[in-house]
């Protein structure tokens, strides 16, 4: 289904991200939310692996580091004497030799995905220039930006955006909670979310963003950002620009993803250690992986790998009558109420 183009995108759509809670509180576990208040109040931590993402429990700003470790150990593994815990974007490596420190005197917050990696006893380190410019070491290969997939289910910017707030974690079953969460957000705020923004009443955009065969689109990116409280940057490989979402709010974190006229992916940086877990969520200072993103579209729209949304062919799957481009899509969906349509 195509909903009215906004910002080179299609939909028109509200946002959302696989809720824990209701409202428009943060998500349960979310990646790029507000932190939670210091002190004794509950913190909202996960966990990062090469062997998944975990959900960390019963933590607040007064848990000891050596508390920290022992839960990590349990979920992952990983001797406490083994961890090597990163944080923040870039990522920093935690200080963890005073094992009564407390988390709160720690640089982290609530919501905060830790990066956890083991340090195995190995050989003596190599010497020093051996370090700085042996050929083929991982260490002096540099991590590239990759684009990650995910289903072309009509629910594809969904998918994708829980993808890189949740630090690399692909659930397209999260969709239906995401597009339940978009219209109580949008229910819960009529007077701005009205006719002139969303294309069509507010309470039958509620009912539209709901259903499973509807696209999301520049407005769900634009409330997907302050939901999340992060930049999310969409680089056009028809275009070859970049659309920023939350660019003025002042966000300390950046995501980013990839569209072709039809489809959304997620962009994520790929370090050489096959252990090392994908990075998606970077500082919104981070101008090189915008730089990244804008060669990956380059390279996509020399191989004509994007969809013109103004000329492709299209089929009606109700009455299979044949349209061009997503204006003629949108008019019949007006005139006839048919909202299912096939490329062909």
């Amino acid at each position: 289904m195509f909903a009215p183009a906004k910002g080179g995108h299609l939909g028109g759509g509200a946002a959302a991200g696989c809720p824990g809670g209701g409202g428009g509180a943060g998500p349960a576990g979310a990646g790029v939310g507000a932190g939670a208040a210091g002190g004794g109040a509950m913190w909202r931590l996960r966990c990062k692996a090469k062997d998944g993402t975990h959900v960390l429990q019963g933590l607040s700003g007064r848990t000891r580091v050596r508390d920290l470790q022992g839960q990590i150990a349990a979920v992952t593994g990983i001797a406490p004497a083994g961890q090597r815990i990163l944080v923040g974007y870039p990522p920093e490596c935690l200080d963890l030799s005073d094992g009564d420190i407390t988390l709160g005197d720690l640089p982290l917050q609530s919501g905060d995905m830790l990066i956890v990696e083991e340090e195995l006893a190995g050989p003596p380190a190599p010497p020093a220039h051996a370090k700085r410019g042996a050929p083929g070491s991982t260490r002096d290969t540099p991590p590239v930006l990759s684009r990650a997939s995910v289903p072309a289910d009509n629910s594809c910017l969904f998918t994708s955006v829980y993808y890189v707030v949740e630090g690399g974690v692909l659930d397209p079953a999260c969709a239906p909670e995401m597009r339940r969460l978009i219209a109580q957000i949008v229910a819960g705020d009529p007077e701005f979310y009205s006719e002139a923004i969303l294309g069509r009443t507010n309470r039958e955009y509620c009912d539209w963003i709901q259903r499973a065969d509807t696209w999301g689109g520049a407005i769900e990116l634009s409330i997907l950002s302050k939901f999340y409280r992060c930049e999310i940057c969409v680089v056009d490989t028809q275009t070859v620009r970049v659309d920023r979402f939350g660019e003025d709010a002042g966000y300390a974190k950046r995501v980013l993803l990839i569209y072709d006229g039809v489809h959304y992916d997620p962009l994520q940086r790929d370090f050489p250690d096959p252990d090392s877990p994908p990075l998606t969520i970077f500082s919104s200072g981070d101008d090189v992986v915008l730089v990244q993103a804008l060669e990956l579209a380059e390279e996509a729209r020399r191989r004509r790998q994007f969809t013109d949304v103004h000329r492709f062919a299209l089929r009606c799957m109700v009455c299979q009558q044949g349209l061009t481009g997503q204006a003629e899509a949108r008019d019949h969906a007006r005139e006839t109420g048919h909202t299912s349509f096939g490329e062909v």
